[in-house]
């Protein structure tokens, strides 16, 4: 039987990435978008949800799992971002061409669309150190550094996309999922600098 306390820490993390997932999927914004627009913005909804679980299996904070388990859903998961923003870059570019092809040159008059973009190169430049990690000669404690560098970037730009476009998303969702997301970002890598610092 499955411990009261693994079973309310999994279900809080389960509604915190499905509920603004299924309030976006309901937003009747969507009602007369090109289904390469809809793909790209609930893509886009899911991303910023995953964010908020992957510090929670980086730092193995979800009971009822090994650390190295968690660890390797956490590498999981990161694809799985990598293939959301893709999905999500590509349904703009087939939805709205010259929009997309502005913010992605940084000429869109949109404040939103450069911290979009600000982490959508964070989020390339994380795959690749991941993807190049056996090649690149760098220490365990330098790698992690620099990984949780960019992840913040990602967190903290894709939040501050999010919250200045009135879209999809429930208002009070995007809020609670925004500050839920940043508060264990910070946590999870504010925990890894602490620790490298006591050994």
């Amino acid at each position: 039987m499955i411990p009261v306390r693994t079973a309310l820490a999994w279900g809080a993390a389960a509604l915190v990435v499905a509920v603004p997932f299924l309030i976006a999927a309901a937003s009747p914004f969507h009602a007369y978008r090109s289904a390469p627009y809809v793909a790209a913005s609930l893509a886009g909804v899911l991303g910023l949800s995953l964010l908020f679980v992957q510090p929670l299996l980086a730092a193995g904070w979800l009971p009822g799992a090994r650390l190295a388990r968690m660890r390797r859903w956490h590498r999981r998961v990161g694809t799985t971002l990598v293939v959301l923003v893709a999905i999500h870059v590509g349904g703009l570019l087939i939805a709205s061409p010259p929009d997309a092809i502005d913010a992605l040159l940084l000429r869109s008059p949109t404040p939103f669309s450069v911290w979009g973009v600000i982490a959508l190169w964070a989020v390339v430049l994380t795959g690749l150190l991941v993807a190049l990690r056996g090649r690149m000669r760098l220490r365990p404690a330098r790698w992690a550094a620099i990984h949780n560098a960019l992840a913040l970037v990602v967190v903290l730009g894709t939040i501050v996309h999010a919250v200045q476009i009135e879209g999809t998303m429930g208002t009070m969702s995007k809020w609670a999922l925004c500050a839920a997301a940043l508060l264990v970002a910070v946590a999870a890598v504010a925990r890894t600098r602490l620790g490298a610092l006591r050994r």
